[in-house]
């Protein structure tokens, strides 16, 4: 059986597909190559990323595919629904990623809390010349310990920002339309653990008492967080997204920052991903990584033995 891989897999994936008796292709075939190339090399199953778009239309002209495998959690490329109704195997890997997501949330609170986005670009052009300016300019960073963190979207990787913000000190509230609690258990080196159980509250509440905000929503039809969601938040609050591109209103956060309500933003993601908006890449109060949130060593280790295993489990027994 074919497996074409084609935003790529981990050499652990690679190797236990192969493994277990199965031929992976890992040429990048362009979204309007795709039918074609699956018809004329007769591809068993296609396991993307986020690039690849896997459609009905597709679907329907690839009657080889027995299977579509989604490395990550989003599936929103994917016409799920469709592609189960006409027999086909869906997975994806929700677990694998997570804390590599969460990570990335603190590496973008922790910079902007002491203005290390803004820092890091100053300090090689002036640093040399306007050390003590510098140094006075970002000397009113603040810490996070003892700070509310507002989880909006109480999933797995909302649960696992929660685990850090725990560790860190900080209080955690957090808003669910699915999830009314969920217990959270902080594992440590020695093999001690301690668990808390956090209950949601509505998202007008985590607008109102949260000192940063974290989004963890999957795609949706209209913006969760816009010029009204913005008037309900703390004066100087911070906010994170590296959930999905178009649920944050970024014109309305820009004019948010503008106007003082914001502090600082961070960005993962886009609404006009891969060309984002000049106003957000060229703006001091925002913290900006490509789409980055699941894209680590370690998961992607993970995600390509979860799907290996998963697509052996179906297609091979």
């Amino acid at each position: 059986m074919k497996i074409l891989a084609n935003d790529g897999i981990s050499k652990s994936g690679f190797d236990a597909l192969e493994k277990g008796g199965f031929e992976v292709i890992t040429t990048k075939v362009a979204q309007n190559q795709l039918e074609n190339y699956i018809n004329e090399h007769n591809i068993d199953a296609i396991v993307v990323r986020s690039a690849t778009q896997v459609r009905q239309e597709l679907i329907d002209a690839c009657p080889s595919l027995k299977l579509i495998g989604r490395g990550g959690v989003g599936m929103d490329n994917i016409d799920v629904d469709y592609a189960i109704d006409q027999g086909l195997h869906v997975i994806n890997t929700p677990e694998a990623s997570s804390s590599s997501v969460a990570e990335l949330v603190f590496a973008h609170l922790f910079g902007m809390a002491r203005f290390l986005h803004s820092s890091n670009r100053e300090m090689p052009l002036e640093g040399d010349t306007r050390f003590k300016e510098l140094k006075k300019a970002y000397s009113q960073g603040i810490e996070l310990r003892g700070k509310t963190i507002g989880i909006i979207g109480f999933g797995r990787i909302g649960q696992e920002v929660a685990k850090i913000a725990l560790g860190l000190g900080m209080q955690v509230i957090a808003a669910d339309d699915e999830v009314l609690s969920a217990p959270i258990t902080l594992e440590f080196f020695n093999g001690q653990k301690l668990t808390f159980t956090i209950g949601t509250i509505e998202k007008d509440e985590v607008l109102k008492e949260a000192d940063f905000i974290s989004l963890h929503v999957p795609a949706q039809d209209n913006y969760i967080i816009t010029k009204e969601e913005f008037a309900k938040m703390k004066d100087g609050v911070g906010i994170v997204n590296t959930a999905r591109g178009g649920i944050l209103n970024e014109v309305d956060l820009v004019k948010a920052i503008e106007e003082g309500k914001v502090q600082f933003a961070g960005l993962d993601v886009f609404e006009t991903e891969p060309t984002p908006a000049v106003q957000l890449l060229m703006n001091p109060e925002m913290s900006l990584t490509p789409h980055i949130g699941a894209a680590t060593i370690e998961a992607q280790d993970r995600i390509g033995l979860e799907l290996a295993n998963q697509i052996i489990a179906l297609l091979k027994n």
